[in-house]
């Protein structure tokens, strides 16, 4: 008996038929990952990006060196991976983060992302706007 490709397309639109799920990526050790999210951001990123991006990086692996829970490591390694592939994958320019994500951020978290995003609008503005940075030099000194 031949099968009919529209018994299937009206099985999986009803929801009989669930649709295959990508399988679990493998984690990867954390030193690998460190390397590969610097490889990623030396191929990637505009110079200036590079540098906060680098910096970023180094210190939250330096701020989870001592973590013992696993929850906690695993939850560590598997957001930086997808961030990796989000990043060697162009899938990163114009994102937004996920509610959900931000409704998980402790206070910490939520102030580490206003610095970054601070960082980002400084940046900006110095590209955008030759006269910002000496006007901010005559104001400093």
């Amino acid at each position: 008996m031949k099968a009919s490709h529209r018994i299937f397309a009206t099985a999986t639109a009803a929801g009989l038929v669930k649709p295959l799920r990508p399988a679990p990526m493998a984690l990867l050790p954390p030193i690998p990952l460190y390397r590969r999210l610097l490889r990623a951001h030396r191929n990637k990123l505009p110079p200036q990006e590079r540098l906060l991006g680098d910096e970023y990086v180094k210190s939250e692996f330096r701020a989870h060196r001592n973590i013992d829970n696993p929850v906690q490591i695993i939850g560590f390694i598997t957001e930086w991976q997808l961030y990796a592939q989000r990043i060697e994958g162009d899938t990163w320019k114009g994102g937004k983060m996920e509610k959900d994500k931000v409704d998980k951020m402790t206070d910490q978290q939520i102030g580490q992302l206003y610095e970054l995003m601070q960082a980002i609008r400084k940046q900006e503005l110095e590209e955008n706007d030759p006269e910002y940075e000496s006007d901010n030099k005559k104001v400093i000194t």
